[in-house]
């Protein structure tokens, strides 16, 4: 087993002095709290909703590191939820209502057609943050999103990018042409592909689950764990880069390598890296079935197994 700890505060921050972790994270869940009350109304909020409870979900794994309490495991829902949600609005017929459930609550959400953050990005957010709650239903419904609308958001991205969609959602749903895809999302990372974002955080962040699915695919083990080693280690080496980094909460959780580790691990891979990048409870799916993550679906939260978390 590799151990690889997680990047600490930078140096020049007196944690006990300048940073009120509780409080900070208190905040940024009223924020989102509050954003949500006004999704069905609210365009802004519709926009900013999927960013803002990922943010809660990653800020709540630096107070949680293994995800162990219900609250974490909640904040991961809702922001695959919300992910979710904004592909639904956006497939739905022009001028309809879409029903979703959201945090034990139906909202009715307006169709939005192509909008600019109905992008390739969220796309893979929703489609990682799916993988690691393990929503196969949701999972085929992002998979029959149409490149297309992604294209039609007016966002840039490099041609990879739509490379790596299209490999996700054909695995998915099981149609041909996987590898083909997936190759040309590997060719068009490199530094003579990519214009539109830097190369580091190609290297370190966008590339590794891309690789790390391709070790998956092959099935060998060994070179899985190795490749996820080197994704954790890249990510840690990325996100403790410079003090603004390490401040942020999108470094706490290594969320592409993580969702491919998911896959895996239901596939009966061993997982042979130990980090708080890859909370213990999400990828063992330690919290499962304790929250109706279905619509229109009603169900109470049960009790843990064990302590805080069900095993």
């Amino acid at each position: 087993m590799t151990r690889i700890p997680r990047h600490g505060y930078p140096a020049s921050i007196n944690v006990e002095t300048d940073i009120n972790v509780a409080a900070g994270l208190k905040a940024i869940a009223r924020t989102a709290n509050r954003m949500l009350e006004r999704i069905e109304r609210s365009e802004l909020s519709r926009e900013e909703a999927l960013d803002m409870t990922l943010t809660v979900a990653e800020a709540r794994c630096e107070v949680d590191p293994d995800a162990e309490e219900f609250e974490t495991w909640e904040a991961w829902v809702t922001a695959m939820q919300l992910g979710s949600a904004q592909f639904v609005m956006a497939t739905a017929p022009e001028g309809s209502t879409v029903t979703c459930r959201i945090k034990e609550k139906e909202w009715h959400l307006p169709a939005t057609g192509a909008q600019p953050h109905v992008n390739a990005y969220s796309w893979i957010q929703a489609f990682y943050l799916a993988m690691i709650c393990r929503e196969n239903e949701r999972l085929t419904e992002l998979a029959r999103v149409p490149v297309s609308l992604l294209r039609e958001s007016g966002a840039t991205f490099d041609e990879y990018i739509y490379s790596w969609v299209e490999t996700l959602q054909r695995f998915w749903v099981g149609q041909e042409d996987v590898s083909t895809h997936l190759v040309a999302a590997v060719d068009g990372t490199g530094p003579d592909s990519a214009r539109h974002v830097d190369q580091e955080q190609m290297s370190m962040v966008l590339y590794p689950p891309i690789i790390l699915f391709y070790r998956y695919l092959r099935g060998d083990h060994a070179q899985f764990n190795e490749a996820l080693t080197d994704a954790i280690r890249w990510h840690k080496s990325y996100w403790s880069g410079d003090d603004d980094r390490a401040m942020s909460s999108e470094g706490y959780v290594a969320l592409g390598p993580l969702a491919i580790a998911c896959l895996a691990r239901d596939k009966g891979f061993p997982i042979e890296v130990d980090s708080e990048y890859l909370p213990k409870a999400l990828l063992n799916y330690a919290w499962g079935d304790e929250i109706d993550t279905a619509f229109h679906a009603q169900k109470q939260r049960k009790a843990p197994v064990h302590s805080s978390c069900r095993s």
